[in-house]
């Protein structure tokens, strides 16, 4: 059976939401809440960024349109309520959770954007907000400091996972190709930073 670009798309996202609501439940557990604690950051985490793009776009939110996502999230966050006890080092965990909810949701953004017909730049922006939304609105509810405002490199992997699909998808390669190699782009550059403590430089009076 032949798997179409759609086909693709939406296991990507599938993805991506599940990956994000995990990471989500993880940090509800590092809170010690309840199971309806885990899936309130679930799903939070795994459908907010893309609700704030979809809003700006003007399009239907993904969610609503098709509640297979929402459901996605209940289940990886009941899910990762029992599974949580048997993870050593959660912290370790939410950060590999979200780098892979990072780099997955910065391609599929800036896609979902492109399918609408905004400009590039507009695309790429979207493709930053995406990943970081939904992980901002969750650390700000559990009152920690956001991955965004994080010192090592977060925000522009996701940048490089937007204009890698962007450039990639200029030369006609197979979609799958140029999804697979934008989403490893801006995982190994998230991996990195936080193997290696990458960092830009900042601002200094």
């Amino acid at each position: 059976m032949d798997i179409t670009s759609t086909d693709l798309f939406n296991i990507a996202g599938w993805l991506a939401v599940a990956v994000f609501a995990v990471s989500g439940a993880l940090a509800a557990a590092e809170k010690q809440l309840d199971v309806l604690g885990f899936v309130l950051f679930g799903t939070v985490t795994g459908i907010g960024g893309g609700t704030v793009r979809d809003l700006i776009l003007g399009v239907e939110v993904f969610w609503v349109a098709n509640p297979i996502d929402l459901k996605i999230c209940i289940a990886s966050a009941i899910i990762t309520y029992f599974a949580a006890p048997h993870f050593i080092a959660r912290q370790r965990w939410l950060l590999w959770m979200d780098a892979m909810g990072l780099a997955l949701f910065s391609v599929l953004g800036t896609a979902k954007a492109v399918s609408v017909g905004v400009d590039p730049v507009v695309a790429c922006t979207m493709g930053m907000i995406t990943p970081s939304f939904g992980s901002v609105i969750r650390d700000i509810l559990l009152d920690r400091q956001p991955l965004l405002l994080q010192p090592e490199i977060y925000v522009t992997a996701a940048m490089v996972g937007a204009v890698s699909y962007l450039v990639l998808n200029l030369l006609a390669l197979p979609q799958l190709v140029v999804l697979l190699t934008a989403i490893a782009l801006a995982f190994i550059l998230r991996a990195l930073a936080i193997i290696y403590d990458l960092r830009l430089p900042k601002f200094n009076r």
